[in-house]
């Protein structure tokens, strides 16, 4: 098996998205503030650890469409930039969806915001997800632009 070393430099920035919607939500949520967070229901701990597990198998296929070599590598990128694609669209979608099902970006005893802002004399917090998955994006965005 060859490693590839086209795109180099979108390789490594669809790794580091890669990471970014894998290895980093595994690292934050499998603690108090979600799979074992005591307010949560039981069913609810459960899809995040689903979740959270499925993101990690979704990212090492990623890594391998990344960086295995072969006739077909540069094809193997777009794939992967498509799966990022689905899963941080779909963050943004639930995010969009949350007057619709009563969802939070936060919970009393989970991650605090990364910052409060003062915004027209509003306070305005800017929660950790939404801005780490906002840069996660702007990455990903100029890996596809990267591809070629």
């Amino acid at each position: 098996m060859e490693l590839a070393t086209d795109n180099l430099l979108a390789r490594v920035l669809l790794t580091l998205n890669t990471l970014g919607y894998s290895l980093g939500p595994a690292i934050a949520d499998f603690n108090r503030t979600h799979a074992t967070n005591p307010l949560w229901t039981p069913h609810a701990r459960f899809h995040v650890v689903w979740q959270v597990t499925s993101y990690l198998g979704v990212g090492i296929l990623a890594l391998g469409l990344i960086w295995v070599g072969g006739a077909s590598a540069p094809q193997r990128l777009w794939l992967a930039a498509a799966l990022a694609v689905a899963i941080y669209a779909s963050f943004y979608l639930t995010l969009f969806l949350m007057p619709r099902y009563g969802g939070g970006v936060a919970d009393v005893n989970g991650v605090a915001p990364l910052a409060t802002l003062n915004i027209g004399g509003r306070a305005v917090a800017l929660d950790t997800n939404v801005s780490v998955f906002t840069l996660q994006v702007a990455v990903l965005v100029f890996a596809i632009i990267l591809i070629r």
